[in-house]
C-alpha cells in the first residue's frame, strides 16, 4: 500500500493534499458547496487508514454484532472563503473527543494556510445491524492518540 497518497500525521492531525478538478465546480468556477462533503469524507477515510485501521476489515466480521462501522450523525459546516479550480488544498481532521459509541472530530479545508471551510463532525460507531456499539478498546486507544502506525497495513485492526 502507497500511504503517501494518504496524507501524513502531524501534531496530532491528519492533513491531506487534493487538488481541485473542475468537475469539483460549479458554473461560477468555485467549489460547489456539496463537494466540500467530499473533500471532508476524504479526510476522514485517510486519517483512519493512518490510524491502521483497515476498515474493509471491520466491516467483514462473521458476526454483524462484532461488526465496527463509522457514520456520520452531525456535521455543522462554516463556509468561509470559496475554492477556484487548481487549487491545493488540505483537509486537516483532528480528534476533538472520542468516547463510547462517538467521535467528534474537527475538520478544515485551508489553501495557504487560509480557511475556506470548517467543519465539526460527529461520528457514530455502529455494528453490522445498525446498532450503536461502543468503540472497541484497542480502536479507541488509536483514535484517542494512543498510536499512530503510519506504515501499517490496517490488517491488524
Amino acid at each position: 500500500m502507497d500511504i503517501s497518497l494518504s496524507g501524513h500525521m502531524q501534531d496530532g492531525s491528519h492533513r491531506l493534499t487534493q487538488r481541485v478538478y473542475y468537475e469539483d465546480t460549479d458554473f461560477s468556477g468555485f467549489v460547489y458547496h456539496a463537494r466540500y462533503l467530499h473533500f471532508f469524507e476524504r479526510g476522514r477515510t485517510d486519517f483512519i487508514r493512518l490510524l491502521g485501521v483497515s476498515q474493509g476489515a471491520l466491516h467483514a466480521q462473521t458476526d454483524p454484532a462484532d461488526a465496527v462501522a463509522f457514520v456520520v450523525r452531525r456535521m455543522e459546516i462554516d463556509f468561509r472563503s470559496p475554492a477556484r479550480m487548481d487549487d491545493v488544498l488540505t483537509i486537516v481532521t483532528t480528534p476533538a473527543e472520542v468516547r463510547g459509541a462517538r467521535m467528534l472530530l474537527s475538520q478544515a479545508i485551508t489553501r495557504d494556510d487560509q480557511v475556506l471551510a470548517a467543519a465539526e463532525v460527529t461520528v457514530a460507531v455502529i455494528n453490522g445491524f445498525g446498532r450503536a456499539r461502543r468503540l472497541p478498546d484497542a480502536l479507541m486507544q488509536r483514535f484517542s492518540g494512543g498510536g499512530h502506525p503510519e506504515a501499517s497495513t490496517g490488517e491488524e485492526a
